[in-house]
């Protein structure tokens, strides 16, 4: 029955209680394939068009038949862990809750429901109903929305779901009209309040010949200066060993204790890697540029370079004492971020005492070039690795990257003043007044 007044959401129940116990896997994707179709036979949700779902037997190509296949079986079988994965019948437990519209829209007229996390413990999720369309057909027709709480998740814990609706394209172009606006405006600002050197100015004479000249030119200085083959190298592997580390915290953090990792809940990650970790991260970087300011980088380039490797060690202790102390997984996670944090500053200080000289701007951006290619590439078979070896041995073989790092910072030749905070020195002039 229709009700007086705007529009609005009827839900059956305002607070959804959902037990931590865990429910059977295949009972729970029963439910789920029940509560979609019932969604898309009442055009809640569109239907998935099944006749456009080809199913293609892949082939495997020849560099995982002769390379990576041969050589990943030869790691596992020599230095990879002896795990016993116990697979689970059970996950985490879940609830649904129905919505209705109070009234019938208008013809031809859809109402939108966008459901997301307002606040509270991300271990409760959205698992189907993020979005919901009603209309006239099927305005007073249940449509269902399921949660799930994550199965490791085992205290009592809160989430706040916000359903949002009204003209979707129209806010979205509003929201980037408003950043259009800004970008226009602060670029007013960048053209008269920034600073200019005095090098900065127009070249009287530029063609398109000439600026191909200067762009070769470019490239070619960066490889003729100094140290160019150890600088090189050392942008390459200095974030060696973190840039694997980096790619495997949340996994080894969320991953159950049965295949290595700690089984934290999706919350817990987020105060310990999301809050804990920044802080860290955040507080390493500002003490790492006060102390390069006093010292120099010189002074500073190895205890910087050691903080950054050697904090790895604190995943080492974690993934073989698997603890579940929150506490001590947030220590932790803090010194390592600090550590990295820290130590990042002599990476880009070293990237800026590089590029100095003319064309600065320009070496700069060759330096953040090979800086994420550095990044990129040991980044692509970390996950890969650690399949093989296991979070225990996987850290182990982090720890062990770490020596390539050290060696590209004992061949680095800097200048030991470069670095240092300029002191201005006031001279005290005795007047003598007549």
């Amino acid at each position: 029955m229709e009700q007086e007044g705007n529009i609005r959401f009827l839900l059956d129940k305002d607070v959804i209680q959902i037990g931590t116990h865990g429910v059977n896997k295949d009972s729970l994707q029963f439910f789920l394939k029940t509560v979609t179709a019932s969604n898309q036979e009442n055009g809640f949700v569109p239907k998935e068009d099944a006749a456009n779902v080809n199913v293609v037997e892949k082939k495997e190509s020849l560099w995982t038949t002769s390379v990576s296949k041969p050589l990943g079986n030869w790691i596992r079988d020599n230095f990879g862990e002896k795990v016993e994965k116990t697979d689970s019948d059970h996950t985490g437990n879940v609830a649904v809750a129905a919505i209705t519209l109070s009234k019938r829209p208008d013809a031809e007229k859809e109402v939108i429901l966008n459901t997301t996390l307002e606040r509270g413990d991300k271990s409760i999720s959205l698992l189907h109903g993020d979005r919901l369309v009603f209309s006239e057909k099927n305005w007073n027709k249940p449509a269902y929305i399921v949660f799930q709480v994550d199965p490791k998740l085992n205290t009592t814990s809160t989430a706040e779901y916000k359903g949002l609706s009204g003209n979707i394209p129209f806010a979205w172009s509003i929201t980037f009209f408003v950043l259009a606006g800004l970008f226009i405006l602060f670029s007013f600002y960048h053209r008269f309040g920034l600073p200019k050197p005095d090098s900065d100015k127009p070249h009287p004479h530029m063609t398109a010949s000439s600026i191909l000249k200067e762009f070769a030119a470019t490239f070619v200085s960066f490889f003729k200066k100094p140290q160019a083959a150890a600088a090189i190298f050392f942008m390459l592997t200095f974030r060696f060993s973190e840039a694997q580390l980096l790619k495997l915290i949340n996994p080894f953090l969320l991953d159950s204790r049965d295949i290595g990792g700690l089984g934290l809940t999706t919350g817990e990650v987020g105060l310990v890697y999301g809050t804990i970790g920044i802080i860290g991260l955040t507080l390493g970087g500002i003490i790492g540029g006060l102390a390069a300011a006093k010292g120099g980088l010189k002074k500073w380039l190895w205890p910087m370079a050691l903080s950054m490797l050697l904090t790895i060690a604190t995943f080492v202790y974690l993934s073989f004492s698997q603890t579940d102390s929150l506490i001590i997984i947030n220590i932790c996670v803090f010194i390592e971020q600090f550590g990295y944090g820290f130590g990042f500053t002599a990476y880009m200080l070293y990237l800026m005492y590089y590029s100095d000289g003319e064309q600065k701007t320009a070496h700069y951006a060759i330096c953040t070039g090979f800086m994420a290619l550095g990044m990129m590439i040991p980044g692509m078979f970390a996950g890969w690795l650690q399949e093989l070896l296991g979070y225990n041995h996987f850290f182990i073989w982090v720890m062990i990257c770490s020596i390539i790092p050290i060696i590209a910072v004992a061949l680095l030749k800097i200048d030991p003043n470069y670095g240092k905070a300029k002191e201005i020195k006031e001279e005290n002039e005795n007047i003598d007044i007549v």
